[in-house]
């Protein structure tokens, strides 16, 4: 059960649902309530809205963006296979459990952090500075909801 609800968790904290129609990219940004229903409803269609790239544009930027989700999403789960081991176990938690946990969440943290570098120099490169500025603040904003969700569902080891 408790390995059920890890991976429901995890799978809504992490990973962009099926693809819907996006809400409309008029919705603000900054706030974080629509920004979170735009991303689950659609998140590639809430940022090809948010930005209203060129056909050149787009061109460019689009497989940017799709090798940036893929390494994301190998990222997460390295976190997610970390976090579901922490919530199966059924006995305490060891030191050498403990360091391995850690040392698994720092590994996707620099997994994370490699990916958008590499992500950053390729974009910045295929559009405009302030469209590249644009995407940048919004993936970071949806990163940051999306681990606020992961670290509310997941309780601190004792």
């Amino acid at each position: 059960m408790r390995r059920i609800v890890a991976n429901a968790c995890i799978a809504l904290a992490m990973l962009a649902p099926a693809p819907a129609l996006a809400q409309s990219a008029a919705a603000d940004v900054t706030d974080l309530a629509a920004l979170r229903t735009a991303v689950k409803t659609d998140k590639r269609a809430f940022v090809a809205a948010t930005l209203a790239l060129t056909d050149a544009q787009a061109k460019k930027f689009w497989p940017i963006y799709d090798e940036y989700q893929r390494s994301l999403d190998a990222a997460n789960r390295i976190r997610a296979v970390a976090l579901e081991g922490l919530l199966s176990r059924d006995k305490p938690i060891t030191d050498l459990y403990a360091k391995q946990l850690a040392n698994d969440l720092v590994a996707s943290d620099e997994a994370e952090v490699k990916a958008r570098r590499t992500m950053y120099s390729r974009v910045m490169r295929a559009l405009p500075a302030t469209k590249a500025a644009r995407y940048l603040q919004l993936e970071s904003k949806v990163r940051a909801i999306q681990n606020y969700d992961l670290a509310t569902a997941f309780p601190l080891i004792r």
